[in-house]
């Protein structure tokens, strides 16, 4: 492939969107498209709104650019600070985020209650629920047993798994299934 011909590929891949307060902003409908039926963002208005997590994750592998509302382009950097201000575990977020999407999973918010994260099996993105819900904290930051117990009941109430996706202290995720919680009494 020739530098011309690549750069033209590239371009033809290349969204761009506007920061908002709450995401990223993508309008021309062929990017639309194309990014919705990867599992990206929410349709609202005519218009993608992208989670701050995605955004990033596209600017990382080079398919987005994002400009201010005054047109001024805004680095990886810029998008994870506004992210920050929302988000005090956007850093965290996003490298799960990130570390799904490699796995080939398509990754979609939570819906609350505690959930950051649905997952959707390699190639059933649009043809079935998501599978697996994800509960994401760091090593050494205690959980409640109470707040994890609840988590917990609402999974098997709408039958899906938790996965407990654990961010060590060498910066390492670590998934763990969570299945259900067991409680003896210790004599």
């Amino acid at each position: 492939m020739t530098e011309e011909t690549n750069n033209v590929a590239k371009s033809e891949l290349m969204s761009k969107g506007v920061a908002l307060e709450k995401g990223v902003e993508i309008t021309e409908k062929s990017n639309i498209d194309s990014l919705s039926s990867r599992g990206y963002g929410t349709i609202e208005n005519n218009s993608l709104i992208l989670a701050f997590y995605e955004a990033l994750y596209l600017l990382d592998k080079r398919i987005l650019e994002v400009n201010s509302k005054k047109g001024d382009a805004l680095d990886f950097q810029t998008i994870l600070r506004c992210y920050d201000k929302i988000n005090e575990n956007a850093w965290i977020n996003y490298l799960v985020y990130r570390d799904l999407r490699s796995r080939g999973y398509v990754v979609r918010g939570g819906f609350g209650a505690g959930i950051d994260f649905r997952i959707y099996e390699r190639g059933s993105y649009g043809k079935n629920v998501a599978s697996t819900l994800i509960l994401i904290t760091q090593e050494g930051k205690p959980i409640a047993v109470d707040y994890l117990t609840s988590i917990i009941k609402r999974c098997q109430s709408q039958k899906k798994e938790l996965a407990l996706a654990v961010m060590n202290r060498r910066g390492e995720i670590v998934y763990y299934s969570v299945s259900k919680l067991t409680f003896t009494k210790q004599s």
